[in-house]
This record gives C-alpha cells, structure tokens and sequence, in this order.
C-alpha cells in the first residue's frame, strides 16, 4: 500500500457505490420489459444485468431469442421513458456516504465521479442526490468516449484535474470498475456495499476491498 501522501483524489463510480440505485433500475426495467410483452427478472438479477451501459442492460435482459436490433431500440427507448419516471423514488446514497465525503472534502482531496450511465442522467442524479460536495468533475457516458472498462473517461477526469493517475483512488463495486482503475493506473477500491461479490472484485485485480465507507479514510493514514 503505497503511503498516504500520494493520494490526492478519489474517482468514484456512481450506482452500487455512492448510490443504492438497484431497486429504481429494476423496477423500471421490468416495467419496459412488460411493456413489450416480456418477462421481467429479479430485484437481485439485477445486480448482475447493470453496470456496463443502458444498452449492454437491455441486450442482458431480452430474451435470447429477442435480442435483434428492433427489440433492442424499442427496449431501450421504454427503459428511457420508464426510469425518467421512478429514478429518484427508491435510490438513495448508502449508509456512511455522506461521511464519507464530508471528512474527504475536509481533508482536501478532490473528488469526482464516472459513470456508464448516459452523461446528463448522472449530472442530474448527482445533482439531485449528492448535492453538497466540491466535485470537481462528473462524468457519465459521453458520445466519442468508449465506455468503462476503458480507461479513456478515467484518464480525462485525471488530465482535468491535473493530477496523475497514480495519485487517485479508484473506488467501485464491478470487476468493470476495477478494470478501469488498472488500465487507467489508479489504485484499484472495491466497496463490498454494492452490487457485486468480493470474489469477483479481487479477481478483477481488487487492491483493497471495503466493507464500509469509512475504511477508505484508514487507508489515507496508511504508511
């Protein structure tokens, strides 16, 4: 672990890390599924489904038989419609965010977020539900910017921010996450509150995994 000082930022990843937003994303997927005539899923199938984009969400969970362009665009355009309703009616941070983020921004570390979801939505929902912190960029998905795992959205918040990557924590709760980080450089955080299982973020090269918000703040006193 390398020592304290090196770390001057924190890039965030969005849903399953600063934001329990599995049950709006769920429940609105399987409304645009019926809408379609089509079998929904699980609350905790879900967990598995999100992560890697709106579209890569709707080719997941189409039938396999169903999976061909129309029905994808029309899945795609009833998920749109259906979140744009119920995004804000069950999401919320998790426990311990807001600490968090309060004795971040108190110790001077900058802060930022990168999602996969579409680049005004995550404004919006950061705006809406982590309104009171200094960040100093959020970005979601950008047309010309390949998605994460690509390290292409990491490295522009890092030149934005003109900070190397290496001085950046990674924290995130998919083996995408923990991708991005390497590829980018960062150091790689693994918040075991999300979506996804312990096992699957140490494969993906997980540095350190977090049972709670507020181990990242032992982490920064790490010799």
């Amino acid at each position: 672990m390398p020592a304290s000082p090196h770390f001057q930022a924190v890039l965030f990843d969005l849903d399953g890390t600063l934001l329990d937003t599995l049950t709006d994303l769920a429940e609105s997927m399987n409304a645009a599924l019926a809408s379609l005539g089509l079998p929904g899923h699980p609350r905790q199938a879900y967990r598995y489904f999100v992560g890697d984009g709106m579209e890569t969400l709707a080719r997941r969970v189409l039938p396999a038989t169903r999976r061909d362009e129309e029905t994808l665009a029309r899945c795609l355009a009833a998920m749109r419609e259906e979140y744009g309703r119920r995004w804000s009616e069950q999401t919320r941070p998790y426990p311990g965010i807001p600490d968090l983020l309060d004795r971040l921004a108190g110790l001077g570390l900058r802060l930022a977020i990168l999602s996969n979801k579409p680049d005004e939505f995550t404004r919006r929902m950061v705006n809406h539900f982590l309104p009171g912190w200094p960040w100093s960029e959020v970005r979601g998905q950008r047309p010309g910017t390949p998605r994460k795992p690509a390290p292409d959205g990491a490295l522009a918040i890092a030149q934005s921010l003109s900070l190397p990557p290496a001085r950046f924590f990674y924290l995130g709760d998919t083996n995408t996450d923990m991708q991005t980080a390497i590829a980018s450089g960062m150091y790689p955080l693994g918040a075991l509150w999300g979506f996804r299982t312990a096992s699957e973020l140490l494969a993906a090269g997980g540095r350190e995994l977090l049972q709670h918000p507020r181990e990242l703040l032992s982490l920064l006193h790490a010799d």
